[in-house]
């Protein structure tokens, strides 16, 4: 992973579902940099050994509700004016076809996967805006988006959503010097496909070109460099993290 001196020394960064194991892995990765933290999950147990592990500040926090948004972000107004990052990282996938999915399941995906980005960042820009801060924000996309799954229907149109919620607050931003990016990571052994079968995860993985799964120095790598002086010209983007596995039909040399 890139070492960016200073750059993100002291610099405030909100990052949620930071109990997973991705975004455990993007706290690490702005912990290792030199940034402060605030994180947040619903459970209390893996949050607090994380947080601990970094000496991090943490919030619990049930974003499929508006009382636990609201509840995150008083918390944060408490301890900063504004964030410099936003990391909008919590996701849920039911494994479910649309046709069997009922609608409380349907709300609390669309809630927790792009109304509670869309609260926290409204709530971040404004902060952002007023406090003359050119921030960045990142929301975690999925190659669902582009390319949904028999079992995943609900979740796919979640995610298509938020890709337009972060192109639109992109263009909402830009003359504020507030940057909104979205990164697509890969699978990830441990986070979604842990729950499946080793031979769905086998044919998972010769789906994809570079022919592995996802690292913890991935989607944290393109977060970091998102949030950089380096990508300063950088906005509205949603960057596929997954080894080539979203660019098309791949098939290994040798057969399936």
């Amino acid at each position: 992973m890139i070492d960016y001196g200073d750059e993100f020394r002291g610099r405030r960064v909100l990052v949620t579902g930071a109990a997973g194991l991705i975004g455990t892995w993007i706290a690490e990765a702005f912990h290792d940099q030199g940034a402060q933290l605030l994180l947040t999950d619903s459970r209390e147990g893996p949050l607090s050994e994380v947080a601990g592990r970094l000496g991090a500040a943490y919030a619990v926090a049930d974003l499929s509700t508006g009382a636990g948004v609201s509840g995150l972000l008083a918390e944060l107004d408490s301890r900063w004016s504004t964030v410099d990052v936003l990391v909008n990282n919590a996701g849920v996938y039911p494994r479910t076809p649309v046709a069997t999915t009922e609608r409380e399941t349907v709300e609390r995906i669309f809630a927790i996967n792009v109304l509670a980005p869309y609260q926290l960042a409204r709530h971040v820009i404004a902060t952002m805006q007023r406090t003359g801060t050119r921030g960045s924000i990142v929301n975690l996309s999925s190659g669902a988006a582009k390319r949904p799954t028999r079992t995943g229907g609900v979740y796919s149109a979640s995610k298509a959503a938020l890709d337009m919620l972060t192109r639109s607050l992109a263009l909402e931003t830009g003359e504020s010097g507030i940057r909104v990016n979205g990164v697509g990571p890969g699978f990830a052994p441990g986070s979604e496909v842990s729950e499946l079968p080793d031979e769905h995860v086998a044919k998972m993985r010769r789906g994809i070109p570079l022919g592995r799964t996802s690292g913890p120095g991935d989607a944290p790598s393109a977060i970091l460099w998102l949030c950089s002086a380096a990508a300063s010209f950088v906005t509205g983007t949603v960057l596929d993290v997954d080894g080539g596995r979203t660019a098309g039909d791949f098939t290994p040399s040798g057969g399936a």
